[in-house]
């Protein structure tokens, strides 16, 4: 299994903008991976995955027009960019890898590897 560990979040205030950092523990090659928040009582969102080492990317609906996924290989890490950061985005965010070879729009796409998360807070 993957180790991932997010880090970037905090206290921002609305309007502003954070980027959210997911580093892996080995290679993500062909992995897809994407990133997810929750806040209390609510269901867990997709926000945005991509496939590891290739140009596919998918944005959900949850932060429509505001994230922007990205990767750099050389660290094995993927990061997400929220601007315009609103109230309703306080959350905490989790990046997962699904296993090698299963594109991010397959329909067997699991992500079966799991960050510890990190929490986000805006500020109205």
């Amino acid at each position: 299994r993957v180790q991932l560990v997010e880090t970037g979040g905090g206290s921002v205030p609305a309007g502003g903008s954070l980027t959210l950092s997911c580093h892996a523990s080995e290679s993500m090659y062909a992995r897809c991976t994407g990133w997810f928040r929750q806040a209390p009582g609510k269901e867990r969102e997709k926000i945005a995955a991509l496939y590891f080492g290739g140009g596919n990317t998918i944005y959900y609906n949850s932060i429509q027009g505001r994230a922007s996924i990205s990767q750099d290989t050389s660290k094995n890490t993927v990061y997400l960019q929220i601007d315009n950061l609103k109230p309703e985005d306080t959350a905490m965010y989790y990046c997962a890898a699904a296993r090698q070879y299963v594109d991010c729009s397959s329909f067997v796409l699991e992500f079966r590897d799991w960050g510890q998360g990190t929490q986000v807070t805006v500020a109205s």
